[in-house]
């Protein structure tokens, strides 16, 4: 029996690693679920309301682009939702247009289709418009000339086009997602990798463990979808800030946040920078003056600070003085003799922990040239006379 228990003791966490990644991935389905309810909601709702509209009330037999037209201008995704949806009305009307001219004319068949679609698709790309109106009039134009129409229908496939399109636009306006909630959820998940990663990076180089730092340098890689989203975020915001008279008091925070977007993809380029110079200080076993990586730890649990005021709501959120209080704090530390004598990685990693605080201070408000000013001179000023 005794040659089975080596198995067993890499089995079991083997096992246990396995259940660790599927509550992890459960605990993201729960989570994009949440993020996605309201789209949801909208895209139902929307869907059945241009149904009775077209149906019910215009009279339509058949209205199956109404709901149609609903679903995708309303969409899944947060950015951009108003442009889209005008795109996708004008896609549907050319592509409905075109078709019903061209089917009603030479009938339907396979060089008509391929007829139809072309026509479409040139007619869209004349007019200088983007992909989706694009395929959508595309789409559009395969339906109308494979879709029998009841004699004497007319333009109602257009109507019923529009209807969806305009109910789409409603449903965003009456039953809105939260303009700023969703960018500051965003933002705040960067920063809590960004936080995370750092806090592993200094463990990692104290311990003079590279597979700690590999993993957080992983991480930081991954942000760029995070990073994505939050501008898609904030260009829906600003349409839901504006169509919405629930949240036209959100603009100015908003605002902030947008504010914040480009100093906070800074520090997360910045750290990707540190974090990669400190694994190869870690594989080239470079010496590391101690003080240089507890600011690095000091930096992550700052991080932290910073992303707690952006995740807290109005009514909640701190003065921004405590993020700026831990971020002065390591400015204050990050002073050039900690890499005197050290070699071009500890220098990376200090120089790229400089801008990172500067990053930060920026997405907590504060003007860049305010931001640069309270960290220590690298250069000694010529002016002053060194003290004996």
């Amino acid at each position: 029996m005794s040659e089975h228990k080596p198995f067993v003791a890499v089995a079991t966490p083997v096992v246990a690693a396995a259940k660790d990644t599927t509550v992890g991935r459960y605990r993201s389905s729960i989570v994009r679920l949440r993020l996605s309810a309201i789209p949801i909601i909208q895209c139902a709702l929307g869907a059945a309301l241009a149904w009775f509209i077209a149906h019910n009330l215009v009279g339509h037999i058949e209205p199956f682009f109404a709901p149609t037209a609903a679903v995708v201008s309303i969409g899944i995704s947060f950015g951009a939702r108003v442009r889209r949806s005008v795109e996708l009305v004008v896609g549907v009307a050319v592509g409905i247009g075109i078709g019903d001219l061209f089917i009603a004319q030479v009938g339907t068949g396979v060089w008509q289709v391929a007829l139809v679609v072309g026509g479409a698709m040139s007619v869209s790309v004349f007019l200088g418009s983007g992909a989706l109106m694009t395929m959508q009039a595309a789409g559009s134009a395969v339906l109308v000339s494979t879709l029998n129409q009841a004699p004497g229908a007319g333009p109602n496939r257009m109507i019923d086009a529009l209807i969806g399109g305009l109910v789409g636009v409603v449903m965003v306006a009456l039953i809105p997602l939260h303009p700023v909630r969703r960018a500051r959820e965003h933002a705040a998940g960067v920063l809590s990798v960004m936080s995370k990663s750092m806090i592993a990076c200094a463990e990692g180089l104290l311990e003079q463990n590279s597979t700690k730092v590999a993993d957080s340098l992983s991480a930081v890689r991954g942000t760029q979808p995070q990073i994505d989203a939050l501008r898609d975020a904030l260009a829906g915001g600003r349409e839901i800030s504006r169509i919405s008279p629930l949240y036209w008091n959100s603009r100015k925070r908003l605002e902030r946040i947008h504010n914040a977007a480009d100093p906070l993809d800074n520090g997360i380029r910045n750290t990707r920078v540190l974090l990669r110079r400190s694994l190869t200080l870690v594989r080239d076993d470079e010496v590391l003056d101690p003080r240089l990586i507890d600011l690095v730890d000091q930096l992550g649990h700052a991080t932290d600070v910073v992303r707690k005021m952006m995740l807290a709501d109005p009514g909640e959120q701190p003065d921004q003085a405590e993020a700026l209080t831990a971020l002065r704090s390591v400015a204050k530390g990050a002073r050039p003799e900690l890499v005197v004598g050290a070699g071009l990685s500890a220098h990376v990693v200090f120089a790229q922990l400089r801008s990172i605080v500067v990053d930060l201070m920026v997405v907590c408000g504060m003007q860049r040239i305010s931001a640069i000013a309270l960290l220590p001179p690298t250069v000694p000023n010529p002016y002053v006379t060194p003290e004996e």
